[in-house]
C-alpha cells in the first residue's frame, strides 16, 4: 500500500527537502504541497491524501485554523505536525484539535518517516523530547483525591488549560487579571508537583477526561 502524502509548510525549501526525502521511500508518494494553510485546505480536497504534514507557523491561516477545518472536512487525513512550536500551548492545542503526530523540527529524518507510516496507520507519536516529559508524567501515581490540594479556581484553571487554553484565553474566560492567572498556574505545578503546562494538562485529562 502506498502512503499518499501533502506537505504543507511556507518555506519552499522546507517542503522540496520533505518531498526528497519522502520520495525515496518506495511505500510513500508525495501527492501535492502547499505554502499556507488556504492552499493547505484545497490541496487536500483535491488530492485526498492518507498524512497531511503540516506546519503550525504559516500565513493565511495558520495551522491550528487548518487543524480546526479539517475537523468538519469530508476527507480528514491523519494529521503529522512538525514544527519549530515547542511551547505547551501549541502542542496542547494541536493534539486536542486532532493532530496524529507532533515532532520537533529538530526531529531526524528517520523520526520523519516512521511518523508519517505510523500515522497512516492509525498509531499516534510524539517527538522524543516531548515523549518523554509525558510518559514522567503518567508515571507518577494518582493520589485518592488528585486535586484535593488545589483551590476552586485553580481547578477552573487547570480545567481551561487542559483545553490547551492560554494565559489571556483563561484570563477573559475567568475575568480574572492575566498576572492572576500566571499565580494560579504556579501554584498548580507547585501543588500537584509538576514541572510545566503540558504534565498539568495531561494530568487533568488522565484524572477527569471531560475537563
Amino acid at each position: 500500500m502506498t502512503i499518499r502524502v501533502v506537505i504543507v509548510d511556507d518555506h519552499r525549501v522546507v517542503r522540496d527537502g520533505l518531498s526528497y526525502l519522502l520520495g525515496q521511500e518506495p511505500d510513500v508518494e508525495v501527492v501535492g504541497e502547499a505554502g499556507d494553510g488556504r492552499r493547505a485546505l484545497a490541496v487536500v480536497a483535491a488530492t485526498r491524501p492518507d498524512v497531511l504534514l503540516l506546519d503550525l507557523y504559516m500565513p493565511e491561516p495558520d495551522g491550528h485554523v487548518v487543524l480546526d477545518a479539517l475537523r468538519d472536512a469530508p476527507h480528514q487525513p491523519a494529521v503529522v505536525v512538525l514544527t519549530s512550536a515547542t511551547d505547551d500551548e501549541n502542542l496542547i492545542r494541536a493534539m486536542h484539535a486532532g493532530a496524529t503526530a507532533y515532532l520537533l523540527k529538530t526531529a531526524s529524518a528517520e523520526q520523519v518517516i516512521v511518523a508519517v507510516r505510523d500515522a497512516a496507520a492509525g498509531t499516534a507519536s510524539l517527538s522524543p523530547e516531548l515523549l518523554t516529559r509525558l510518559t514522567r508524567t503518567l508515571r507518577r501515581p494518582p493520589p485518592q483525591d488528585p486535586f484535593q490540594p488545589l483551590s476552586p479556581r485553580e481547578r477552573d484553571v487547570l480545567r481551561l488549560i487542559a483545553r490547551g487554553y492560554s494565559n489571556r484565553q483563561i484570563a477573559r474566560d475567568l475575568a480574572i487579571g492575566e498576572q492572576t492567572v500566571k499565580t494560579h498556574v504556579r501554584g498548580i505545578l507547585t501543588k500537584l508537583g509538576l514541572q510545566d503546562r503540558v504534565q498539568a494538562a495531561i494530568f487533568a485529562l488522565r484524572h477527569h477526561p471531560n475537563s
